[in-house]
């Protein structure tokens, strides 16, 4: 059963289409750009023919995860941090070192790829316009 804050989160999120499967899948991850800044920047991998999502940067020490090696580990696929070698499971989000990640549901519809989040994505960074009203 869901917490409250839990069912608050779950609550916001909505279908944000990111974009066509067929462009999407000719590279092994991507970043991409959340509206409300870099803390909610996701990372959208595709493996052995299969989209995953979650949070761009390490719960460890915030690295980058998109820079990050993937492997497959006794048939568990996991994304390494390039700073500490952190792993976590593509799946699950969870790390061999007891950290969690945070994944989102990704869903194939018509050709397009959707990841479910509670703000807009998008695979071109902000403008610097916006970036310089973010750090006031």
């Amino acid at each position: 059963m869901a917490t409250g804050n839990e069912q608050k989160i779950a609550n916001r999120l909505s279908w944000r289409l990111i974009g066509p499967a067929s462009e999407l899948s000719k590279k092994q991850c991507r970043l991409m750009f959340s509206s409300v800044g870099c803390e909610s920047d996701v990372c959208l991998f595709y493996v052995k023919g299969e989209f995953f999502a979650m949070d761009a940067r390490c719960a460890h020490s915030g690295g980058p995860l998109c820079d990050g090696d993937i492997e497959d580990t006794h048939g568990v696929l996991q994304v390494f941090c390039p700073w500490h070698d952190y792993d976590f499971n593509l799946r699950t989000g969870l790390s061999g070192t007891g950290l969690q990640q945070q994944v989102y549901e990704v869903k194939l519809e018509d050709g397009s790829v959707y990841v479910r989040h509670a703000s807009p994505l998008s695979l071109q960074p902000p403008s610097s316009d916006h970036k310089s009203k973010a750090a006031v």
